[in-house]
């Protein structure tokens, strides 16, 4: 590796699997401190049995007081890099008030706590980094089912653009990696919680302009240019990886 985040601090959400533990991992081969957090035990802890140099932390991105506990045990973090993340599925029609709330709760009230909590150390540095990731079903795209999940990840992409733009006065930038669809375990089971899965599967893929999903080390090679030096002239910005479903 060319060490392209050598001695940078930086804390990863949803770490345990999929695309936050590609990040963390890569991150850690870039050179990076990486804590990795997740609410997962089980997946924290085979992520550092795997990777010792990685710190590992639960961590309930959700929860204010919790976050605020671990914001203070923080010295200096360079990047926040949010991944958290839950996909409804169903129209507004199939979205109780419940699953409405508990959508914008993982999916975007996380990200407001971790950056609320982490983002006055990068203005006190006068320097950070903080990506998020949004989706391409998003106010970039709509596909069905997808009500609740394109509305949060819509989300998303207005509060890092607001971030970059009142911030960028202190060194800090803020952008959202848009993916496609990514093969990772909680694909995985959404696939398998299908009334027929071998469909489910064949209507993922062919979605998909290139005729195959993203992998979770694909979307995490995005995320280390974004939070090493290479980008630093690159802010409020939403980059889609999605394997041509925008164009």
């Amino acid at each position: 590796m060319s060490k392209r985040l050598e001695n940078k601090n930086i804390v990863v959400t949803a770490a345990g699997q999929g695309i936050g533990r590609a990040t963390a991992i890569v991150f850690h081969n870039e050179g990076a401190n990486v804590i990795a957090t997740d609410i997962n035990d089980k997946t924290l802890e085979t992520l550092n049995k795997e990777y010792p140099n990685i710190k590992v932390k639960n961590l309930d991105s959700t929860n204010k007081q919790a976050i605020e506990k671990f914001s203070a045990s923080l010295n200096k973090v360079d990047v926040l890099f949010n991944a958290v993340g839950f996909v409804h599925h169903g129209t507004i029609l199939d979205c109780d008030e419940k699953d409405w709330d508990f959508s914008f709760d993982v999916n975007v009230k996380s990200m407001y706590f971790m950056i609320k909590e982490i983002l006055p150390k990068m203005i006190k540095q006068n320097k950070g980094n903080i990506i998020n990731i949004s989706s391409i079903v998003s106010s970039l795209r709509g596909l069905p089912n997808r009500f609740a999940y394109g509305a949060t990840k819509a989300a998303i992409i207005g509060l890092t653009k607001s971030i970059a733009a009142d911030f960028i006065k202190n060194n800090i930038r803020c952008n959202a990696i848009a993916p496609g669809t990514v093969h990772t375990p909680s694909w995985e089971e959404r696939v398998a919680a299908a009334p027929d899965p071998a469909k489910a599967k064949k209507d993922f893929i062919a979605r998909q302009p290139m005729g195959r999903l993203a992998t979770a080390e694909e979307i995490a090679a995005l995320a280390v240019y974004l939070a090493s030096d290479e980008s630093d002239f690159i802010t409020g910005v939403v980059h889609p990886i999605d394997g041509g479903m925008s164009i």
